[in-house]
């Protein structure tokens, strides 16, 4: 167990399962009704049903859409990542680049509007 759990309310749990295991070229550490868990070499990432959150807070709080935060990972190979994050299913926002903080990114949006950058150390091969 990791420290740090980050949390994305999805509308279809196995369609997320599917993209981000294609993404991250891995395999769930956890996958049963309710929660798919990935590690992410020091976080984990898990994939919650939206309606499931919203029951488990009684409806106080709606899962909703849009991008409500930015999921940004580094990988060893930031380029066949974001590539398979489009043949996934994601849909390019902007293509991998050097930018001005030092690294190397490209953004995506998942098939649930999430904000998914993808990124290595500035000046690196695509």
């Amino acid at each position: 167990m990791h420290a740090a759990q980050f949390i994305l309310y999805v509308a279809d749990q196995a369609r997320a399962r599917d993209f981000y295991r294609y993404v991250l070229a891995a395999e769930p550490t956890l996958d049963v009704p309710g929660m798919t868990e990935f590690e992410l070499g020091g976080a984990t990432l898990g994939l919650m049903p939206g309606a499931d959150m919203e029951a488990l807070l009684d409806g106080q709080v709606r899962a909703g859409v849009g991008q409500r935060c930015e999921l940004y990972l580094r990988r060893g190979d930031a380029a066949a990542a974001l590539g398979r994050a489009v043949d996934g299913g994601g849909r390019l926002l902007d293509d991998l680049r050097d930018r001005t903080w030092g690294e190397r990114v490209g953004y995506v949006l998942d098939p649930d509007d999430h904000v998914l950058a993808l990124a290595q150390a500035a000046g690196t091969a695509d």
